[in-house]
């Protein structure tokens, strides 16, 4: 029996409201009013994936490999690195290179995403850096390389996705080997029972199913790592001009961004009421620094108020309102910005595996 049909059933039955993308690998995101939560619930988080899903096991009986440029290689279970290291929560985005993919023109290779690969959830695991220092990391370390047993769907000899990261950011603080998601077990739909947790980088870098970790003396070469997979042109390139590979690069930070979760599209409001809009907005290695918007497709803008922050990964809430004072077509946009002034684009240049659209979303209806 093909694994989809065996997958699709258990998607629809954990999380029934999300739309399911017509690939043969499970793909699903949640429609927008789902994530109006500051911690996204796991039945509403948006699953990716490359290939199938793998027959994991119970979590007593997985092991993780650390081994390569280490001067100890180690193997490790779940109940031994609980044990041995500081257990850590971090509150962080998780979002996918491609989502915003369908608003490209022209199209781009790749799933087309709408705005739902997206959500942000409380981590819980062992620090990356401590695992790896236990091992004894040598001085020519340059990158992490991540294995998994998910397989590639029309070559199932090879992986489906072999990721890692910048030997930086797999010692910094942050970066986790996750077990746990939102105070629960890490599910199995989004990794369990261990995953990468590389806050402020693409969704590519936080390998699911992880049970080995290489350290190299190069950056990593693994199943989607080559070519343009996850990779930003280092100058830009038009639709149809030629490609080049070696003049791409690793992405290696997500972009500033917002997302407006109401009022939904389609919205009617009544002269001289008040139009609530309210969402997120969330950045990657540079912190968030504001967010304006407006009702008017740009005209004019007001500022709004960040709520709270559980830690400099995570998003914050905004919400404001506008007095309606005429009868007309309303265009609202939210434009959040870091602290190094970058902001959201009203158009995000093409790219041709569009990835990393932070454009403003826009959200239309009529004041009556």
């Amino acid at each position: 029996m093909p694994r989809r049909l065996l997958e699709l059933p258990l998607l629809r039955r954990l999380k029934p409201g999300l739309y399911v993308h017509d690939e043969e690998a499970l793909n699903a995101e949640p429609a927008l009013d789902l994530l109006a939560e500051p911690i996204t619930p796991i039945d509403a988080f948006f699953i990716r994936n490359n290939g199938d899903l793998p027959e994991t096991g119970p979590a007593e009986a997985w092991r993780l490999t650390i081994d390569g440029e280490v001067e100890r290689p180690l193997v490790w279970s779940i109940a031994e690195l609980r044990a041995r290291f500081e257990t850590v929560t971090v509150t962080a985005v998780l979002e996918c290179a491609g989502n915003g993919r369908s608003q490209f023109s022209p199209t781009t290779d790749g799933l087309p995403w709408r705005l739902g690969a997206v959500g942000c959830a409380r981590w819980t695991g062992v620090r990356l850096k401590d695992v790896l220092e236990a091992s004894g990391v040598k001085a020519g370390a340059v990158y992490t390389a991540h294995y998994a047993p998910d397989r590639n769907l029309s070559d199932p000899l090879r992986p489906a996705l072999s990721r890692g990261l910048p030997i930086a950011k797999a010692l910094a603080t942050e970066t986790l080997i996750a077990f746990a998601m939102n105070d629960e077990p890490l599910p199995p739909l989004h990794g369990g029972p261990l995953r990468i947790v590389a806050p402020g980088f693409p969704g590519s870098a936080w390998q699911k199913w992880l049970d080995r970790i290489s350290v190299r003396d190069v950056e990593h070469d693994g199943e989607k790592m080559r070519g343009t997979d996850y990779r930003m042109p280092q100058t830009p390139v038009k639709p149809g001009e030629a490609i080049d590979p070696a003049r791409f690069s690793v992405i290696t930070d997500m972009p500033v961004k917002s997302l407006i979760t109401a009022p939904a599209h389609g919205f009617s409001v009544a002269v001289g009421s008040i139009l609530v809009v309210e969402g997120f907005a969330w950045s990657g290695a540079i912190p968030l620094a504001g967010l304006r918007a407006s009702c008017d497709g740009g005209a004019s803008w007001l500022e709004a108020e960040l709520g709270d922050s559980e830690g400099p990964f995570a998003w914050r809430r905004f919400r404001l309102g506008f007095t309606i004072e005429r009868a007309g077509p309303l265009s609202i946009v939210t434009q959040a910005r870091d602290v190094e002034g970058n902001v959201q684009p009203f158009e995000t240049p093409w790219n041709p595996r569009g990835y990393c659209n932070n454009q403003m979303q826009r959200v239309c209806g009529a004041a009556r």
